[in-house]
């Protein structure tokens, strides 16, 4: 018996046990398990505000609403917002349960670099470390939720895939007090990949806690984040033979020859992950941040012995202080010394054959920002200006040197959510008056209008960014290796943006034009460059959602079209498209929610980026053209009963060989990185009520 098969039947097996196990521990739970989250459909009390005032008597007064014992409401805001907003059911994108997304590609194994292929350049002005390869797989500031609850609500997840992939996930929040909530997330994504040295094991967690006093006067956010993100770098499979078509290597494609990395035994166990040649990535947020207003009071008698209090916010003040840290290595015990000098201009020391690279910063940052709201009873109309105060330290392991720096800026912002909820304007600006950024601005419009409730939403946007270039662009940085250190100029990129939203025609359509100077790269496995000529990038996409017949199928689309205008180093596929083919409904079951069908990804061809596994970087080459075999396509299942959900899914369908049965006609998505077989991969997502 041939080993990927008896694998395959194993992991089947394990499967099948997993979801017995999963829907008898679900059977089993008392029946107030499954009470009603009204969070997902109903409000929590006035927006900036938590649901609960004090009052007079000492019963909760957010119960006291409900008359539901067994219910919750919850909804969140997310940092830097003050619009409160609900959790997301739907079962029909499971890239919205997992990092990566449908316009993202990754080495051939979840956990390895990522690119994007809608063009996306970094609209970030003052400093950047400037590694992102691996950012989709971090918790991020921006992303953060502060959670307000009536009731203790957790999240369990787990997804199983095939060669021992495991993602597990759990949240939970609760309010401490009826004014003090309190959450943690923790993840982690193991997955040794059928490759090897590919192996990847990211481990994530969030703490967050929102405090305000009775009287809404005062609150304060605080924000713990950490990620570790390490991964194994092989740097493409070797091509002297033709090892994908190998009868040799049919079975198992873990023994395929890679251009870095000693050659491994093919273990893989989920507790253990060694990474002798890899990229290790960790950092750092700790963040609190305090807000004192003054307003005016109100309140609204319940009964006679219950009284809500509110408060309407007119002038704000607010203080912000975080401190981060950031850590990015690479290193390889058994370095092959030719090949490194050949390839990433790298000597390797008389004597070892260790390669290390390290750049590691820490961050100490202060604000200070006023808030003024011209309506007393719409806190999602103010004007915010403030001040920033940034210290950076940097350590390199090049000449073991470090450097300070500092930077000092001023801000300002507009945000204005209608009580008529027909306009939603934000505007935001930035410039750095001193420091190693000085000089950087950034600006931004948008703009978004409710036409009616028959035609939908209409969008404007507008942003213009001059930044500096990303460290890893300067010479002082570990993993600058060229030879010869260049100045950059500041990069300049302006995007105009046009949208319309029409959800009662499930149907979304945007445009998008950028014009971009001194654009920053990589050209080479070591070398950075700049393009100083103007060059621009229209784009434009459709997603849309046609219903075939009555009998809940459904056809959903979505399109992007790319095009270059000039002679600027980019290379962009024209065409890149998703579609599902499903049937949506219930099968007759009341509380049953299923979508099951067949997805397909296709990428134009084009000369795709390649990577480069020191750098960390994508790098741009024109000699070779990436062509999709066949559209990558997945059969799936996913549906709900009640607060548990389940994705069952087979993905790459399309690398099966019909003469020997066996899934090996990979992709080539990039370079010599090529897509796996079939992937089957089951998802467990779980939420429920304390």
């Amino acid at each position: 018996m041939r080993i990927f098969d008896f694998c395959k039947k194993i992991l089947l097996k394990n499967i099948h046990v997993l979801i017995g196990i999963f829907f008898f521990a679900v059977a089993s739970l008392p029946l107030h398990s499954f009470a009603q989250i009204r969070g997902l459909q109903g409000a929590a009390g006035r927006v900036g505000n938590f649901g609960r005032g004090a009052t007079s008597g000492k019963a909760d007064s957010l119960q006291h609403r409900t008359g539901m014992e067994d219910s919750i409401t919850i909804k969140f805001r997310y940092f830097d917002s003050s619009k409160m907003t609900v959790f997301d059911s739907s079962i029909i994108d499971f890239t919205r349960r997992v990092p990566q997304k449908w316009t993202q590609v990754n080495l051939g194994n979840s956990g390895t670099a990522t690119e994007e292929r809608f063009f996306s350049p970094l609209y970030k002005a003052g400093w950047d470390h400037g590694f992102h390869s691996f950012d989709v797989y971090n918790f991020t500031l921006e992303q953060t939720r502060f959670y307000n609850t009536t009731r203790p609500y957790t999240e369990l997840n787990y997804l199983l895939g095939s060669v021992s992939e495991q993602m597990i996930g759990i949240l939970h929040t609760q309010n401490i007090k009826p004014n003090w909530n309190a959450a943690f997330q923790y993840r982690l994504i193991n997955s040794p990949g059928t490759f090897q040295n590919q192996n990847s094991n990211h481990n994530n967690y969030r703490f967050t806690s929102w405090y305000q006093s009775p009287n809404k006067r005062y609150q304060n956010f605080l924000v713990l984040l950490g990620n570790k993100l390490m991964v194994g770098e092989n740097g493409g499979i070797k091509t002297d033979e033709n090892y994908l078509d190998s009868s040799s290597y049919l079975d198992n494609r873990f023994v395929i020859p890679t251009k870095i990395g000693a050659t491994s035994s093919g273990a893989r166990n989920f507790f253990t992950t060694n990474i002798p040649t890899g990229s290790y990535y960790t950092n750092a947020t700790y963040l609190f941040r305090q807000q004192y207003d003054l307003g005016q009071k109100d309140s609204i008698e319940v009964n006679d012995s219950t009284t809500i209090r509110l408060f309407y916010p007119r002038l704000r003040w607010e203080h912000t202080i975080s401190y981060n840290t950031y850590n990015y290595r690479f290193t390889d015990i058994a370095a092959d010394s030719a090949y490194y000098k050949n390839t990433f201009n790298i000597d390797v020391a008389s004597g070892t054959t260790k390669v290390f690279r390290r750049d590691m910063w820490k961050e100490l940052l202060n604000d200070v920002s006023i808030y003024q709201f011209p309506d007393a009873k719409n806190s999602l109309q103010f004007f915010k200006v403030g001040a920033s105060f940034q210290t950076l330290q940097g350590n390199f392991d090049t000449g073991l040197v470090t450097k300070s720096f500092t930077n000092i800026w001023l801000h300002g912002e507009y945000r204005n959510k209608t009580r008529n909820k027909k306009w939603d304007i934000f505007a935001k600006g930035a410039f750095y008056l001193s420091g190693f950024n000085s000089g950087d601005y950034n600006a931004q419009v948008n703009l978004q209008r409710l036409v009616s409730d028959k035609f939908g939403y209409v969008t404007l946007a507008f942003e213009n960014v001059n930044r500096t270039p990303s460290y890893t662009f300067e010479g002082m940085s570990s993993f600058y290796l060229a030879s010869t250190v260049q100045t950059f100029n500041k990069e300049n990129h302006t995007k105009f943006y046009a949208a319309i939203d029409r959800p009662k025609k499930r149907l979304k359509l945007f445009a998008q034009y950028q014009l971009l100077n001194n654009y920053t790269y990589f050209k080479n496995y070591f070398e950075a460059a700049q393009e100083t000529g103007l060059f621009t990038v229209l784009q434009a996409g459709v997603e849309k959602d046609f219903k075939l017949g009555k009998k809940g199928w459904h056809w959903r689309t979505w399109i992007l079209l790319q095009q270059k205008a000039g002679n600027a180093e980019v290379n962009l596929p024209l065409i890149s498209t998703r579609n599902q083919f499903a049937y949506d409904g219930n099968l007759g079951y009341k509380n049953l929610n299923l979508s099951a069908g067949l997805e397909f990804r296709y990428f134009t061809a084009y000369k795709a980026n390649n990577y480069s596994p020191v750098l960390g970087q994508f790098f741009y080459q024109n000699t070779e053209t990436i062509k999709m075999r066949l559209p990558e396509v997945t059969g799936f299942v996913h549906f709900r009963i009640r607060s548990f959900t389940s994705y069952i899914r087979f993905e790459n369908l399309n690398a099966l060989n019909p003469a020997t049965g066996t899934f090996t006609k990979n992709n080539i998505l990039l370079g010599s990185y090529p897509s796996p077989g079939m992937l089957i991969k089951i998802g467990v997502f779980w939420s429920f009520v304390n």
